[in-house]
């Protein structure tokens, strides 16, 4: 897709896949996307349009996880409490994989939202070894208009092009 095509689908994409890393396991756990409004006031929560669209984001990830790469996707909501205290897991430093690992995940897949003004979003998506917490993928993209169609590719087009853009290794 062009950057011009890009544009017009409503997100301009931007990220890097961090290419060599093996991922032969068979079970993530996908937390819910977060979201990162640097603007709002501290304690401030979420938009229902946007915890709406953070819900949808999540589900299109796990989604294509589950159907695309194979994986088995563990249910993170037994440590919804250890995520709300820890968290937001974008910012704790790791402890997405210690609560992954606790889960029996092999992987621990985190993602968050970076909201940049009213119609500009990035989109942030890490993959990471829940043993030992190291980073094996990851990517990024701009979303240029709020609607649920346009964050809803914004996600598809990051698993298909960063996080999946090369066969995981022992699901070729």
């Amino acid at each position: 897709m062009s950057l011009r095509a890009a544009t017009a689908c409503g997100f301009v994409a931007l990220g890097a896949t961090l290419p060599g890393a093996a991922l032969a396991a068979e079970k993530a756990a996908v937390f819910p996307v977060e979201l990162f409004d640097p603007g709002a006031s501290y304690g401030a929560r979420a938009r229902p349009a946007d915890t709406k669209k953070l819900t949808l984001v999540t589900d299109e990830l796990r989604k294509a996880l589950h159907d695309q790469a194979g994986l088995d996707i563990v249910d993170t909501t037994p440590k919804a409490d250890t995520v709300a205290k820890d968290g937001p897991l974008y910012k704790c430093n790791g402890c997405a994989a210690d609560i992954g690992k606790s889960l029996g995940a092999d992987l621990v897949v985190t993602g968050y939202v970076e909201k940049g003004s009213g119609q500009i979003f990035n989109l942030n998506v890490t993959i990471a070894e829940a043993e030992t917490g190291k980073v094996v993928r990851g990517g990024q993209v701009t979303i240029r208009a709020d609607t649920d169609d346009t964050w809803a590719h914004a996600m598809r087009w990051v698993v298909k092009n960063r996080l999946l853009a090369e066969p995981l290794p022992g699901k070729s």
